[in-house]
């Protein structure tokens, strides 16, 4: 018996009829051989009809009852391969659409399992929990904005204090501190030679002068013109 006879009576493994029937991965692998014995009786007979055809030519019109036995011949050979072309179409076809509605059957069963899952994982779930849980979070996430915003706001430490109050307290500190420096200034020790003598008392800026003459022989050019200012300011 052939394969296609078997393939169409039903022929099967025993465990494919306890099942009830093939199953798509079987039915599948039986029209994939369906498939590739007609695609070698199609080359076989292809084969057939170019001998057929060289029979032909080969006798002619030398002999011509044998020539037109082959011709003959050539014909049946083209019409089974006319059959077997139309009929690995209708198997490819039905190949193809078992293929797709077992890609549907699994996806559907993959999607089935999924609902299955999701339900078991919302059975614990309570939307009223669930929505004052969202609730507590939006009420944080708006508490730690408010402590950011504070945080990140600029101190205004000091703002109630008199601005004119400030100033006058540091001018006080300023006078001070040069009252500080004066009295650090050094005067120049009394010179040793004798003043000139002149009838009356000598004006303060003449004394002032003769001291800074005096100190100019002892010390350096730089620190003589310090002390020159600070002596002028003080003889006035």
């Amino acid at each position: 018996m052939s394969k296609i006879s078997r393939f169409f009576k039903g022929g099967g493994s025993a465990a494919s009829k306890g099942r009830g029937g093939p199953s798509p991965q079987e039915a599948l692998a039986r029209l994939r051989e369906t498939e590739e014995m007609l695609s070698k009786k199609q080359e076989y007979l292809e084969t057939r009809i170019e001998r057929e055809l060289a029979v032909a030519r080969q006798h002619g019109t030398k002999n011509r009852r044998a020539a037109l036995q082959a011709l003959k011949r050539k014909k049946r050979y083209e019409k089974q391969l006319s059959q077997i072309d139309g009929t690995l179409s209708t198997i490819e076809f039905q190949r193809e659409a078992l293929e797709n509605s077992h890609t549907n059957t699994e996806v559907l069963k993959n999607m089935g399992f999924a609902a299955q899952a999701m339900k078991k994982v919302h059975e614990n779930m309570d939307l009223n929990k669930i929505d004052d849980l969202m609730q507590d979070i939006t009420e944080q996430q708006d508490v730690a904005q408010e402590i950011s915003d504070a945080i990140s706001n600029r101190a205004t430490f000091g703002d109630e204090f008199d601005e004119d109050e400030l100033m006058a307290e540091l001018e006080e500190l300023e006078q001070e501190e040069l009252n500080k420096g004066m009295r650090d200034v050094r005067l120049p020790s009394v010179p040793s030679t004798s003043l000139p003598s002149r009838p009356g008392k000598l004006p303060a800026c003449h004394f002032t002068l003769l001291i800074i003459k005096s100190c100019s022989s002892t010390r350096r050019r730089a620190e003589d013109e310090d002390e020159m200012k600070k002596l002028a300011a003080w003889a006035s």
